[in-house]
């Protein structure tokens, strides 16, 4: 029997997360905007400082012109105010991933069982991976400009997540198993993994096209890195997630040996999960032996994504199988 407080309070919680995310993209979208004009006005005073004498083997004077600054803000307080949104944005992430962690924690009180045993709790479940992936790659890289649609991402599958609410309640028979824990929480890991990798892979593209365009006019992808940096960073996120999808494919064929008495039955939730698998390795191995990268290996790391969501919702709404419980 459900704890009603407990379903309450994680309910309140899930609400909790989704006003802090919503407050946090808003941030980020806001970082991005200051930022851009913080990228400019920093442009011109460094064409202002361009005058610099040089005696014969002395110091260099750098002569700043008195009407240097054609702004109405300086470069200074636009770089204070676009660090201002950025850590605001950060904060309210943070507080938004200890909402949802919080929110996950009470459902599974409230059921007593680990919360993966549905559609709505996969789908908050996954929304948290990209989110803690998106923070500890944020502590030790500079991907802050990736904020804003991580959070659309996160929120998207949080809002499909609540339009197939399920209220706490026992597992499925079949699902009565400690294998749940492993095999289930290695594919939510990797399926956030994957979702950070996409976005990121998406905004390469847009970058890679701006650059080969040679476009000048001002856009919000100023703020973004150059599209090697972000075709090298989707490279080495879906490197992380590609093992913990290879283990969780791994563990589900040891537990169908328990549950059913054979590893590999060729349902269609294990044919579209060995699919994904085999689109990321080519994709991963196209990367290493054969040089691929850029806009060929972009698109054969976002069909391996597709193949990924066809098999959650694809084969979940529209396929019947062993599966067929989640």
């Amino acid at each position: 029997m459900a704890d009603a407080h407990l379903a309450n309070l994680s309910n309140q919680l899930m609400l909790g997360t989704v006003l802090l995310y919503l407050v946090a993209m808003f941030g980020y979208a806001s970082d991005l905007a200051f930022g851009h004009r913080r990228t400019a006005a920093a442009a011109k005073a460094a064409a202002a400082k361009s005058k610099v004498l040089a005696g014969a083997g002395g110091p260099e004077i750098t002569v700043v012109s008195p009407d240097s600054e054609e702004t109405e803000v300086s470069p200074d307080k636009e770089d204070e105010a676009g660090r201002d949104w950025g850590r605001f944005a950060v904060i309210f992430t943070v507080l938004g991933w200890g909402a949802h962690l919080g929110e996950i924690v009470t459902r599974g009180m409230a059921a007593n069982r680990i919360p993966w045993g549905n559609m709505y709790e996969f789908l908050s479940a996954i929304s948290f991976a990209a989110v803690t992936v998106y923070l500890v790659l944020l502590a030790r890289q500079k991907i802050r400009f990736l904020g804003a649609f991580v959070m659309v991402a996160a929120l998207i599958l949080v809002g499909l997540g609540s339009m197939l609410y399920n209220a706490p309640g026992p597992l499925r028979p079949a699902l009565h198993s400690y294998w749940i824990a492993i095999h289930v929480t290695a594919a939510i890991i990797a399926t956030g993994t994957f979702t950070v990798a996409a976005v990121t892979t998406i905004f390469y593209l847009l970058q890679a096209r701006r650059e080969a365009s040679g476009a000048e006019k001002a856009s919000f992808l100023d703020r973004f890195p150059t599209a090697d940096r972000l075709d090298g960073l989707s490279n080495k996120i879906t490197m992380f997630g590609f093992p913990i999808w290879t283990f969780a494919i791994i563990a589900g064929a040891i537990w169908a040996d328990e549950a059913w008495g054979k590893y590999w039955g060729w349902d269609p939730k294990e044919t579209w999960s060995f699919v994904t698998f085999v689109v990321y390795a080519a994709y991963l191995h196209a990367r290493a032996t054969a040089g691929w990268k850029g806009r060929k290996a972009a698109a054969l790391s976002l069909i391996a994504y597709g193949c990924l969501l066809f098999n959650f919702f694809g084969i979940n709404f529209l396929v019947s199988g062993m599966h067929s419980y989640a």
